[in-house]
């Protein structure tokens, strides 16, 4: 087996006690007196210290308005703000280029389908929606890669459908049909936030690119698991979230392949993505400028860079290893309990530590409430995909999610508290 093919080696016990000792939050007491038992990190990650200190450090010394001034402050900052581009870019298999900052994921696709829209109102360029067009996603998705695809569809008056899930939630290629030849977009996600499941992106691409439609991918979750390289994947469009990925709140960004990037308008106008203003008319700076309308986060973008440095560090094929490790053991632990429903697959196959899950008639609030007691944190509602709930027929679930510093012993808490659970509620 050569070295390249040579499967990565899980994290330690020892290193991740050391990579625990990073997160200061970690060490934080609950209401109970013990150490945290974090078990929310796909809502959002916990910060390393460098990124804290990356953050803090950028206004202690660095603070400058970016492409404003020639002043040493304005330099450092736009060199902080460019070289974090770079960072990101790199992370996640893109070119510098391609990645546009904004403020979350959810504005990301925003962008992108306001995009479209004026694409269509303006009809010019090769990304108008057309009459009769259609838009697809499918019924896993998170609501922020799903309501402004609804609303552009009622918009533009283009069709709307969905790819559909099997019992287990995994998406069904056999409602691969939907993705008919007046398709013009296809957006779903790469990793479900309730599920835990990965997507069948080869399939779903191949009938999207079969068509010739635009190819919009959610990776918000998949990029704090496993490694990524979004031009093997072969999409258009990709978001990504920073605090999701142990960076900061306030900062996300969007991935659009150069082509596509120089075809759609700018969706946000204003200062910074102008390359000339007259009172008649105006012209666009190149992407990703063009992407960056106003004042962007810079501290947090500084954050970001840090984040990224510190997961490349650890080597995200090592993450992914440990984490099959923790999932094995977070299924069956959970599994192991009575009158728990786990709401996907039930193997490690295709899937990373997201566990939604129902207890019998408990109340998910009343779940997550005795097991805060007990110092372990998790999710509780319907985690932005109501849809996805629908399909299993609850309006609500529990999850818990683990990530790159979870221990088999956090496991075994949670599996001690939701047996507190069933007691208390279950007799």
């Amino acid at each position: 087996m050569s070295e390249s093919t040579r499967p990565a080696i899980p994290l330690s016990a020892d290193e991740v006690a050391h990579l625990r000792s990073e997160f200061p939050l970690l060490a934080r007491t609950g209401r109970a007196g013990s150490p945290i038992t974090y078990l929310d990190a796909s809502a959002t990650s916990q910060k390393p210290r460098v990124v804290i200190d990356a953050e803090a450090d950028f206004y202690a010394r660095s603070n400058g308005a970016v492409n404003r001034g020639t002043h040493v402050l304005a330099d450092e900052a736009s060199a902080i703000y460019e070289d974090a581009r770079a960072a990101v870019a790199g992370f996640v298999g893109a070119d510098p280029d391609e990645i546009a900052w904004t403020k979350n994921a959810t504005e990301a696709f925003n962008v992108v389908a306001y995009s479209l829209l004026d694409a269509t109102l303006a009809k010019h360029g090769a990304y108008q929606l057309g009459e009769g067009a259609r838009i697809v996603v499918t019924r896993a998705e998170h609501h922020a890669n799903l309501v402004p695809w609804q609303r552009l569809a009622a918009r533009v008056g283009a069709e709307f459908a969905w790819l559909d899930l099997t019992p287990d939630g995994r998406i069904d290629l056999d409602t691969l049909d939907v993705i008919t030849p007046n398709t013009a977009v296809v957006a779903f996600t790469h990793l479900s936030n309730v599920t835990g499941a990965f997507s069948p992106v080869t399939e779903i691409v191949a009938a999207a690119r079969n068509v010739g439609a635009l190819v919009v991918l959610d990776t918000c979750q998949s990029a704090a698991h496993v490694p990524l390289d979004l031009h093997a994947l072969d999409v258009d469009v990709a978001a990504l979230s920073a605090h999701k990925m142990c960076g900061p709140t306030g900062i996300g960004a969007l991935y659009v392949r150069r082509e596509v990037a120089e075809a759609l308008p700018p969706a946000l106008v204003g200062g910074s993505m102008v390359a000339d203003v007259a009172m008649e008319t105006t012209t666009y700076q190149d992407p990703p400028l063009k992407f960056e309308a106003g004042t962007q986060p810079v501290a947090q973008i500084a954050g970001w860079k840090a984040a990224v440095e510190f997961l490349s560090g650890i080597g995200m094929e090592r993450v992914a290893a440990h984490e099959r490790h923790i999932t094995e053991a977070l299924i069956d632990a959970i599994s192991a309990i009575d009158g728990v429903r786990l709401l996907g697959p039930a193997h490690t196959r295709d899937r990373v530590a997201v566990a939604a899950f129902t207890l019998g008639d408990v109340h998910p609030h009343d779940i997550g409430q005795v097991l805060d007691a007990t110092d372990v944190a998790i999710r509780v509602g319907h985690h932005c995909a109501i849809p996805l709930h629908r399909f299993f027929g609850v309006r609500a679930s529990a999850r818990a999610s683990a990530s790159l510093t979870t221990t088999v012993d956090e496991i075994d808490r949670l599996a001690r508290g939701l047996e507190q659970v069933r007691q208390f509620f279950i007799r």
